[in-house]
């Protein structure tokens, strides 16, 4: 078994009041494993909306939560966030947790065993294999997805079903090894590409849930960061 304290929780923050609120509730509910503890850093990119207002009074109201608010000045996307988040983290291991509602922290544990058996370094939660629930949306997204996937894989001779995945399990040191520079959705095959060339890597994969949001209930993605992810397999999967 790996000694395994706690985990470093990283939310990226971008103009999410209607959901954060029970995000973090659910949050604070789910029991890890092992009585691991739980680091949850919030990084706030410059929201427009009441986020940062809300991650402060829910701060107040729980205060044997380990919870902690970072923000930007300036929107710089989702990347630059987690590369402020990573910085500040001092989990054992790290994963990302988006502030929507499309990913199920219940399934943290399933993300932890091959870590805490001793198998795993590097955990990525697949939309895309076993039996748990997964809402039916977007075809040409699970298209666009299955492309990018198979194209990264090219590169890192990986053999992922979900690159794109939000539910990445890493271990903290090596994260934080890495030199990372892509600041919006760049960063998922930016950090493959990387974490693929560390020597001796472990990387696991088990299946997750996917509750996915429609762009009504404010999924924020579009068909310019697919084309920007593409560009990134290319630059990442050629520079050694």
């Amino acid at each position: 078994m790996v000694k395994f304290d706690t985990l470093s929780i990283l939310i990226p923050v971008y103009n999410e009041a209607r959901t954060i609120t029970q995000v973090l509730d659910t949050l604070r509910e789910v029991e890890l494993a092992g009585n691991i503890k739980k680091e949850i850093i919030l990084i706030d990119d410059c929201s427009t909306d009441a986020s940062a207002a809300l991650i402060t009074a829910y701060a107040t109201r729980h205060p044997a939560l380990r919870l902690h608010l970072l923000q930007h000045t300036a929107n710089q996307g989702k990347g630059a966030a987690l590369h402020t988040g990573i910085r500040e983290a001092t989990g054992d291991y790290i994963i990302i947790q988006d502030a929507d509602l499309e990913y199920d922290p219940a399934d943290y544990n399933a993300l932890i065993e091959p870590v805490v058996r001793g198998f795993a370094d590097v955990v990525y939660g697949s939309r895309f294999m076993g039996g748990k629930p997964h809402r039916v949306l977007f075809f040409w997204h699970s298209i666009g997805n299955a492309v990018l996937t198979f194209l990264s894989n090219m590169f890192t001779d990986l053999n992922l079903t979900d690159m794109e995945t939000g539910y990445k399990l890493f271990r903290r040191d090596i994260l934080q090894g890495l030199s990372l520079h892509e600041k919006r959705f760049g960063f998922e095959p930016e950090v493959t590409a990387k974490m693929a060339r560390v020597p001796g890597i472990r990387i696991y994969e088990v299946g997750i849930s996917y509750y996915g949001r429609t762009y009504a209930e404010g999924k924020k993605i579009s068909w310019r960061d697919g084309l920007w992810a593409l560009w990134c397999i290319l630059r990442y999967g050629l520079i050694k």
